[in-house]
């Protein structure tokens, strides 16, 4: 999560229940969040729904910015504000959309990050 328009970066509870047999590896990210390290959210979307399972979003796209130097510690700051803008919605995983970063010689190298997100839910299919 480096560059401008990154790629989709999923973020999954780590009490989340997930099909058996679904091999995701994962790190921490957050306290709580660990992030999916070998699937993509299509891929992941894929096997989950091939389970009989259901990955979707929850709702609007959120998104939130953040001023620093250190681009790594700037994205887990915007992270975890957005998670607690979205700590009474009932979801078990989050989508970072994209992660845009300025640099402005006005605020003396001092960078603007916005990331954007959307939260999930990943659930055994209701038929």
């Amino acid at each position: 999560m480096s560059d401008n328009n990154t790629p989709e970066t999923i973020l999954i509870r780590e009490s989340t229940l997930l099909p058996a047999g679904l091999a995701v590896e994962s790190e921490v990210f957050l306290p709580g969040w660990r992030v999916v390290k070998n699937l993509d959210r299509s891929t992941l979307a894929r096997n989950i729904e091939s389970a009989n399972w259901t990955s979707f979003c929850m709702g609007r796209e959120i998104r939130t910015t953040v001023f620093g130097i250190d681009e790594k510690k700037m994205v887990v700051r915007a992270t975890k504000e957005i998670l607690a803008r979205l700590k009474s919605e009932k979801f078990n995983s989050l989508e970072i959309t994209r992660v845009t970063s300025v640099t402005s010689e006005r605020f003396l190298g001092v960078r603007s990050l916005t990331v954007s997100a959307q939260s999930r839910l990943i659930q055994k299919a209701v038929v």
